[in-house]
């Protein structure tokens, strides 16, 4: 088996989101200047890099991350590829994948992909997404767990419908994935969000482990 390393490093370059402060690493103790151990301060939104969306995120009696179950976060999850050509994930291009009956968990690589692959620096604003049909569709099939290769799940200044679709129906999301190295197929996900209390997200780190 490989292990699959799909989380998105974090540094003062990470792309995030309008809006959002930028990260921020700042060592405020340091060897060279005498202290006994180095030791740095982080600021930064709780939906930066790699992230786990909480049904507090839209929700205000929502869960908060801190008390997602584990059961979800880690099992059998599919990469489900999609054509290029694809601009929004919607209930037909979902139909076209023949997701197997009793999946749990999806993850969606898109051509998003290509950005974390070209180490593309700016936000990108026409990324693809689930729009809200994409999202009942989910929703009606069972999925339980919905990972998307971007920043956000659904498209761009469109946020609220598709969120409250699946978090309503207390679906984990995962934002922020890097599937650049990884082929559709069936893998073992392990998602460990930092756990924070009573937050609407934490960032994560996640991994896949497959056939090499």
């Amino acid at each position: 088996m490989k292990i699959f390393d799909v989380t998105l490093t974090i540094s003062p370059e990470s792309i995030t989101w309008p809006g959002d402060a930028p990260v921020s690493l700042q060592r405020f103790r340091k060897i060279e200047e005498g202290a006994n151990a180095n030791a740095t301060r982080m600021d930064m939104a709780a939906h930066t890099g790699t992230h786990v969306d909480a049904p507090y995120h839209f929700f205000m009696d929502g869960k908060g991350v801190d008390q997602l179950s584990l059961d979800i976060l880690v099992g059998l999850a599919l990469v489900v590829e999609f054509d290029e050509a694809v601009e929004v994930i919607d209930a037909q291009a979902l139909e076209k994948q023949n997701i197997p009956a009793g999946t749990q968990r999806v993850l969606f690589k898109t051509r998003n992909s290509q950005l974390w692959a070209k180490q593309v620096k700016e936000f990108q604003p026409g990324f693809v997404g689930v729009n809200v049909e994409g999202a009942n569709y989910l929703v009606q099939h069972g999925i339980r767990l919905v990972g998307i290769d971007y920043l956000s799940v659904s498209p761009y200044k469109k946020s609220r419908p598709t969120h409250e679709a699946l978090l309503g129906a207390e679906m984990v999301i995962i934002e922020g994935l890097d599937l650049s190295s990884v082929c559709a197929g069936l893998y073992q996900l392990y998602c460990l969000p930092t756990k924070l209390k009573d937050a609407d997200g934490a960032p994560a780190r996640v991994i896949l482990l497959g056939d090499d």
